[in-house]
């Protein structure tokens, strides 16, 4: 993997990883279109650290909040929302990860996350507002705020999360669409999806870690790096590139949820979904 193309797919991650469109559905995509093969395991480790730095920097005041006073009711929610997830990723991984090399359920799987986006936010709006949003959604929709979550809030969060370990099926989509869906104020759906990406890529990057022991990178420093595919200035580039765009995708991100609405992202995997199985079973350009 050469520099630019450690920049292209760092973007994309930094982009993908917090809007609800897939990071996992862009990544196989682009490369799919640019003939990139899979990033070497150091590199997709790497990235997401970069992501993860993104989101403890703009949660930073959520995060010390938490940490201030860890015996509360919202770290028990965290907890609870987690381990539907951590459960599916044990059972059902490997198989999900093997099927997902097919283009139609790639395409199967953004029209999902069209659905899940277009229902949740309906339904959002019916249960608030029946007439319709005004441009401004936060003042119309109060919501369910911290102090008023219960914990099947949480479970029901949780499982919408578990369901999104398809690749292809937003993650910030799913559980966004779930608080929505259990009447959440919007911007504390954002905010608590976010939080939950934290044990969510902790979790990933120990079980890559774990790979990377066992391929001897940790041993071999820079030298496994380009062992597996990627020297240190595209990893370097990649990194960096994931961890700013992140930063400002998040922000973005919570700034929509909170003040316009979550139709277009599923206008657009809805086009996106319909592409793809296009392409899987009339022209076959990538699938």
């Amino acid at each position: 993997m050469n520099t630019l193309e450690a920049l292209i797919l760092g973007i994309v991650q930094g982009i993908t990883e917090f809007l609800p469109v897939s990071s996992s559905g862009h990544l196989v995509l682009l490369q799919k279109i640019f003939g990139i093969n899979e990033p070497a395991l150091v590199f997709d480790t790497a990235v997401h650290g970069g992501t993860l730095i993104a989101v403890l920097v703009v949660l930073r005041q959520d995060i010390w909040n938490i940490l201030r006073r860890i015996f509360q009711p919202l770290t028990l929610y965290i907890i609870i929302a987690t381990i539907p997830a951590v459960i599916a990723a044990l059972l059902f991984k490997d198989r999900i990860e093997a099927a997902f090399t097919s283009g139609a359920f790639l395409g199967f799987a953004f029209l999902a996350t069209s659905a899940l986006l277009f229902f949740s936010e309906k339904l959002h709006r019916f249960s608030q507002k029946p007439g319709g949003y005004p441009a401004r959604l936060e003042a119309a929709t109060p919501g369910k705020f911290q102090d008023e979550m219960k914990w099947i809030d949480a479970l029901v969060i949780g499982l919408f999360q578990a369901v999104a370990i398809i690749p292809g099926i937003s993650r910030s989509g799913a559980t966004i669409s779930a608080g929505l869906y259990r009447r959440l104020n919007r911007d504390f759906a954002a905010r608590f999806s976010f939080l939950l990406s934290i044990p969510t890529i902790l979790g990933a990057l120990v079980l890559q870690g774990k790979d990377l022991v066992k391929a001897g990178a940790a041993e071999a420093g820079a030298a496994s790096a380009a062992s597996l595919g990627i020297g240190p200035i595209p990893l370097a580039a990649g990194v960096l590139s994931a961890c700013i765009v992140a930063f400002f995708s998040i922000r973005l991100t919570l700034k929509i949820v909170r003040e316009r609405s979550l139709l277009g992202f599923a206008l657009y995997t809805g086009i996106l979904g319909i592409l793809v199985l296009a392409d899987k079973f009339c022209t076959h350009f990538f699938f």
